[in-house]
């Protein structure tokens, strides 16, 4: 009879400490399920986000690439245009405003409509200092064209030092020596060119070589 109390007791004992914890316990485990499933819901969603996103800029590219077509213009704008606004966090939106933006620079001759996306895809480059640099590089090259050539060096300035842009320093060094005999500045674009070559890896290229002849400069200066 003792064991049987004893068992008896228990079972009351398990019963009072459910009526007390059974309800903090049922949500305790309903919000870890929530908090899994919501988890794996998003990351589906993100999945289907990026493959989606991938066959948008797969169209785009497609479109960009078939010259044939008088519509593939219209469709690069409308697709970049699409992941700038449904998927603007994605990399493909900025990879297909940098298609857009060429498009606008070079088939259309509209400088300012290339520095509105290359601003854009800038600013969505965020920590993936490579691509900065691209972009940053295309958007002052617009800038120039549309003859903003202080805000075109700006650009330049914004890319930080030798030492940051790497393979771009020359690059730029010569941009800026451009930008610079446009403004006037013969001097300063000489340094620039004197620059841009000392900076190349393979040494001043043919073209640099001319510019900096233009100006009064042989390849020993």
């Amino acid at each position: 009879m003792a064991e049987l109390r004893t068992e008896e007791e228990q079972v009351e004992a398990i019963k009072d400490w459910w009526k007390r914890n059974g309800s903090s316990l049922l949500i305790g485990v309903g919000a870890a399920l929530a908090i899994v499933f919501g988890w794996q819901a998003w990351q589906n969603h993100q999945e289907q986000q990026r493959a989606e996103a991938a066959n948008q800029f797969a169209t785009l590219l497609n479109a960009f690439a078939n010259e044939a077509d008088e519509t593939s213009g219209n469709t690069v704008a409308f697709i970049a245009t699409t992941l700038r606004e449904d998927f603007t966090d994605s990399a493909y939106a900025v990879y297909g405003n940098l298609i857009l933006a060429r498009q606008q620079l070079v088939e259309e001759d509209d400088a300012e409509a290339a520095i509105d996306s290359l601003q854009w895809a800038l600013e969505k480059t965020g920590e993936h200092e490579a691509l900065a640099l691209v972009v940053r590089n295309r958007l002052a090259r617009a800038q120039f064209a549309a003859e903003n050539y202080d805000d075109a060096l700006a650009t330049i300035d914004g890319a930080g030092s030798v030492e940051t842009t790497g393979a771009f320093a020359a690059i730029f060094s010569e941009l800026r020596g451009d930008i610079l005999l446009a403004k006037g500045n013969e001097e300063g674009a000489r340094d620039a060119y004197l620059a841009a070559r000392e900076q190349s890896q393979q040494g001043g290229s043919g073209i640099l070589e001319l510019k900096l002849s233009d100006l009064g400069v042989g390849e020993d200066a």
